[in-house]
């Protein structure tokens, strides 16, 4: 049976088993385990469903998309550019440390210095410790998201890091794609510790004795997550029992799954935008807005969503979802080959091209045979395609060195904004910023930039609306990248797992409050 997201929090607590009793092995599989265990070295959907079972953020998401207190107890704005947040006393990082606002403080600063979350935390000037329990985010100027961005702010452990390990690096160290004391380490405050871990085979956590929410429902002691990269494997151990529940679920297996007396299918209107980008500094043919275009009118993305998602997926022309600030109405799909082979003409390439594209094939929901359709698209206009994929693991790095004339890449916006898909796809690179991070394609245009700039310092929400709007349309008009779809993130369970009131579309389930019966 496939819900809904409306599931009232109150109805869930008043039907649970009582948040004492802790006795459930829970059995995950997802396509790909954790690349590392430093919550700061990646920006991604894996990072942050760890980060949601080994940390707390001081406040977090709920499913209606409204702000609950986590490590804040509570907040107020002092001035329009500063809110203190007052924090939880009592509360014990996994070494039996102290939480304190000077933890706050050190992961604040080090937020600012990870190359994947340096942009987010942009806007900020300092975090202020007040007192012991008491910390200040200050901002440069007044910003409409200081609250969204304090969703990222999992408070880790500083005296756990203070140090050197046994080769004499410092414990604190921030290394991408490295072998740092911090990738293999961590204490924070969340619901579960690191028992074990064997990369690209099996985690497990173990719930934490000395967690501070005793109010959770939670009845989960153990946490085994195991990856399974292929989906049909991935969805045999689930109807086998040797799994108890999986993401993500492939479309396919949507009805086989729904049909099952033994399983729950759950699923919610997805807001993550899976995107193709063209890189301007690999390919002359690419900085041709004409070509681009020819590209983006090739593509059938709504056949995409309609046959290889299985309706799963919303076919896309924009980066924001509908009801996001930045959405514009007057965007529409594009799909339309005899026009698309016209742009090629006009452009002086009718001959056509042969280029290079790199996907992930365990990342999104069919990535490689969505990279594989769009190959064929392409081909349609006289674009030759040599396609690889490989496993996320593998193609981070590839896709951080850029290394393909084509690169898939998904978002989902990290501050439930507009602005934030911009600033990291599509806003010209900038490694002193962090703008443009992962804007692959090397787009570049000065008026976007700015107006993503003016629309973080504008509180008025119509002004802000109106600004995102716009660099939108200038996205659309030059095709900057290539839209795909929004995925609807899907998970499927066994009958016993609660796993409903835990997930959210953000796709980092709490799965501390889960409940196994």
């Amino acid at each position: 049976m496939r819900r809904g997201v409306a599931l009232l929090a109150s109805a869930f607590l008043a039907t649970t088993l009582s948040a004492g009793v802790i006795a459930k092995t829970l059995k995950v599989a997802y396509d790909a385990d954790p690349v590392s265990l430093d919550l700061h070295e990646q920006l991604s959907g894996g990072t942050l469903q760890l980060s949601h079972m080994v940390a707390d953020p001081l406040v977090r998401w709920t499913q209606e998309l409204k702000f609950e207190g986590r490590l804040a107890e509570r907040w107020e704005r002092i001035d329009d550019r500063t809110i203190r947040f007052y924090l939880r006393k009592g509360v014990k990082f996994h070494s039996g440390n102290e939480f304190t606002a000077l933890d706050v403080k050190w992961t604040f600063n080090r937020l600012r210095t990870s190359p994947d979350f340096k942009a987010i935390f942009a806007p900020f000037e300092s975090a202020k410790v007040v007192d012991r329990y008491t910390v200040d985010l200050v901002t440069n100027k007044p910003y409409p998201l200081l609250l969204n961005v304090a969703t990222y702010i999992f408070p880790l452990d500083s005296k756990f890091y203070t140090g050197f390990d046994g080769n004499g690096k410092s414990k604190d160290a921030l290394v991408k794609h490295g072998n740092s004391y911090a990738s293999r380490h961590i204490s924070a405050t969340g619901p579960f510790v690191v028992a074990q871990r064997e990369q690209g085979v099996k985690v497990e956590f173990k719930r934490f004795d000395g967690y501070w929410d005793k109010k959770s429902p939670g009845n989960v002691s153990e946490v085994v997550l195991t990856p399974i990269k292929e989906d049909a494997t991935r969805v045999s151990a689930l109807l086998a029992g040797d799994v108890d529940f999986i993401n993500p679920v492939p479309p396919t297996d949507y009805n086989r799954l729904e049909k099952s007396d033994k399983i729950d299918m759950i699923s919610l209107e997805g807001t993550w935008i899976v995107t193709l980008q063209l890189n301007q500094k690999r390919v002359e043919a690419f900085k041709n807005p004409k070509v681009r275009l020819a590209i983006d009118y090739a593509v059938n993305n709504a056949g995409i969503a309609k046959k290889l998602m299985k309706g799963m997926g919303t076919p896309a022309a924009q980066l924001s979802p509908k009801g996001y600030m930045g959405h514009s109405d007057d965007i529409k799909l594009r799909y339309d080959l005899k026009k698309a082979k016209q742009l090629m003409k006009e452009a002086g390439y009718e001959k056509g091209l042969k280029v290079t594209m790199m996907a992930p094939n365990n990342r999104y929901v069919n990535d490689a045979r969505i990279a594989q359709a769009v190959a064929n698209m392409l081909a349609k206009i006289n674009i030759k395609v040599d396609l690889k994929t490989m496993p996320k693991a593998q193609y981070w790095p590839e896709f951080d060195k850029r290394a393909a004339d084509i690169m898939m890449i998904g978002w989902h916006s990290d501050t439930e904004d507009s602005a934030n898909f911009i600033e990291f796809l599509a806003m010209c690179p900038n490694s002193e910023t962090g703008y443009g991070q992962y804007n692959s394609g090397n787009y570049c245009n000065p008026e976007v930039d700015k107006l993503v700039v003016k629309s973080s310092e504008e509180t008025d929400l119509a002004k802000r609306q109106a600004i995102l709007q716009k660099a939108e349309n200038i996205l659309y008009n030059e095709a900057a990248f290539v839209p795909l779809h929004w995925q609807d993130p899907a998970w499927a369970a066994r009958k016993n797992i609660q796993l409903a009131p835990v997930v959210n579309v953000m796709n980092f389930p709490y799965l501390g409050d889960l409940v196994v019966k």
